[in-house]
């Protein structure tokens, strides 16, 4: 694979998978001066984004970039890449990827994770995939997270993301391509917690969506997301995360997100469980894929290796499952244990809101100041 790129173009990217995530973070790249080439699985998608500027089954009314174009041909949408986004279905990655090794082995281009998901088979975050089907320098992966409901990003309303990687450079490199007037990007050096709270959070919306959809109101849901943020940083950090992580855009601001928008597909399945469609039901309605639902199963098998109590994930399991009714959950969300608790933040540590607090006002001065932070987000 040769490396192309001129000083008066911005860099040529693949974005690989032309889902609604894919296709607004390709037009994302486009709007920031990239050339941009999708990759869609079927011929007439490639098509109408070449030739129309349109995706209309999953971002209907949004006119896409000139500089976007796409292919059905993974080969052609790779040539000449300076960067490659992956955005195809967590239990699918492994399967595209035996197809894209032999395309890019002889590279260095970096590898962008574009995806929220565990490995179900393996427990192994998307880079992790990445990396041992690649059989890359994982200093070349990159994730992508934060608050990022592709349609409201589509229409091109303000929002910011956290690109993560082992190494500072190409975390940079991805953040420099990834960022226009309406999309900020910040950087950390936390792959593991940046890709787990993309992870958990949707498992946290999955049962904000279920309470929702069996009719309780503001408190169960304000009481679910903040201790299912305890729930997050326990478990992330007992893997390996930094806990300022879980606090940032790729934690909080993503869970917050998530939560509360009918956009959130992990929200709308959990709110069509809440009604009382069946696990298979659920799975046949959605037009896209909802990564929580395949998740739950792997965080809880890795939370259990960990020591990591969590009782709300282990709620949800239990609804996916038929073993409970959805309207028995919202007693048990928080806790099984009549024994009152110590209201614990971060791994453990009451902080009173504090650690919080000083998140809340860490991003909004980095957002004013252009995502500039001598400590990334």
């Amino acid at each position: 694979m040769t490396r192309k790129n001129s000083a008066s173009h911005g860099p040529r990217v693949a974005v690989i998978g032309a889902g609604s995530w894919g296709t607004t973070f390709g037009k994302i790249l486009a709007d920031g001066g990239a050339q941009v080439t999708m990759w869609a699985r079927r011929p007439e998608q490639a098509l109408e984004i070449a030739e129309g500027k349109r995706n209309s089954k999953y971002l209907p009314g949004i006119n896409l970039p000139r500089t976007m174009t796409a292919t059905h041909e993974l080969s052609t949408a790779i040539e000449g890449a300076d960067q490659v986004y992956l955005s195809v279905p967590s239990q699918s990655l492994r399967e595209n990827l035996k197809g894209l090794r032999p395309l890019i082995e002889n590279s260095d281009v970096p590898i962008v994770s574009l995806m929220k998901g565990v490995e179900r088979a393996s427990g192994l975050r998307m880079s992790q995939v990445i990396e041992q089907e690649l059989a890359c320098d994982p200093a070349r992966i990159a994730v992508a997270s934060g608050p990022n409901l592709a349609l409201e990003i589509a229409r091109e309303q303000p929002t910011a993301a956290v690109i993560a990687s082992l190494s500072q450079e190409t975390a940079e490199t991805i953040a420099r391509a990834a960022r226009n007037p309406y999309f900020r990007t910040f950087v950390n050096t936390d792959v593991i917690g940046t890709e787990f709270g993309g992870v958990l959070k949707n498992l946290i919306a999955v049962a904000i969506g279920i309470v929702d959809g069996v009719g309780y109101g503001e408190n169960t849901k304000a009481s679910i997301i903040t201790r299912g943020l305890v729930e997050m940083t326990d478990f992330a950090v007992a893997n390996g995360a930094q806990p300022e992580t879980l606090q940032g855009l790729a934690g909080l601001g993503d869970l917050i997100a998530t939560c509360q928008s009918p956009l959130s597909r992990n929200n709308t399945a959990g709110r069509l469980l809440g009604q009382g469609y069946s696990y298979q039901d659920v799975v046949k309605q959605m037009n896209q894929t909802a990564e929580g639902l395949a998740s739950v199963a792997p965080i809880l098998q890795l939370a259990g290796e960990s020591d990591v109590h969590m009782p709300i994930v282990e709620q949800v399991k239990m609804v996916l499952d038929g073993r409970m009714n959805p309207h028995d959950i919202a007693p048990h969300l928080t806790t099984d244990d009549d024994t009152p608790q110590e209201e614990r933040r971060n791994h453990g540590q009451a902080d009173g809101g504090g650690a919080l607090r000083r998140a809340f006002q860490r991003a909004f001065h980095q957002f004013r100041n252009g995502g500039r932070s001598p400590s990334g987000d």
